[in-house]
């Protein structure tokens, strides 16, 4: 079974991912959902839930069956000591492992030059220039909700289910009308028929 990572801080917006790891980790998906965060410490989200990660940057990461890191945003991008997560980027980026990041999650790619030769979107091209002195990804800069670009999956923080609908695509958890339909559910309250 094959791993895929959120990457949790203290303050991560708990709802942009929890759309999409409730549908990886069903029984059958062929994947497992596991935490990681800087440190095996306990983080609280957003919303006040405590969660206890499976793993540290600590943890070698040679030995896991990773699939896909799933960066939510949220205040902790604030705080440089997470940014320690660019060790688990670059590791992603070099094994060409897909990396998800939605929110402030895409400034912080942005300010590590992740996003400069991508497709991408974020919470504004103004926000991604101000909040990110190194980005230089403007001409690559789209305005969805969500965008997937050569192994990069970026959306803005109002796009949890687009960023989850990308994210089912790319691990093929849900295709087609199936996708379609599970979209259409969640975002509109019914499946279109």
């Amino acid at each position: 079974m094959k791993t895929v990572l959120v990457f949790i801080t203290d303050g991560f917006a708990d709802w942009e991912a929890s759309y999409v790891t409730a549908e990886i980790n069903k029984h059958g998906s062929g994947y497992q959902v596991k935490t990681i965060a800087i440190d095996r410490e306990p983080k609280l989200s957003m919303g006040g839930l405590t969660i206890l990660p499976s793993y540290s940057l600590l943890d070698t990461f040679a030995e896991k069956d990773i699939a896909m890191l799933i960066i939510p945003g949220g205040t902790g991008w604030r705080e440089e000591k997470n940014h320690q997560a660019k060790k688990l980027v670059d590791y992603c980026v070099e094994k060409t492992i897909p990396v998800a990041a939605i929110c402030d999650a895409t400034t912080f790619l942005g300010d590590y030059g992740y996003l400069d030769h991508h497709q991408h979107t974020g919470n504004s091209l103004a926000y991604l220039k101000e909040s990110a002195p190194r980005y230089r990804g403007d001409r690559h800069y789209v305005e969805k909700q969500a965008i997937r670009d050569e192994g990069f999956i970026t959306a803005n923080g109002s796009g949890a289910l687009e960023f989850s609908r990308e994210i089912l695509s790319e691990l093929n958890v849900l295709e087609g009308k199936e996708l379609s339909d599970w979209f259409h559910l969640f975002k509109r309250g019914f499946i279109e028929s």
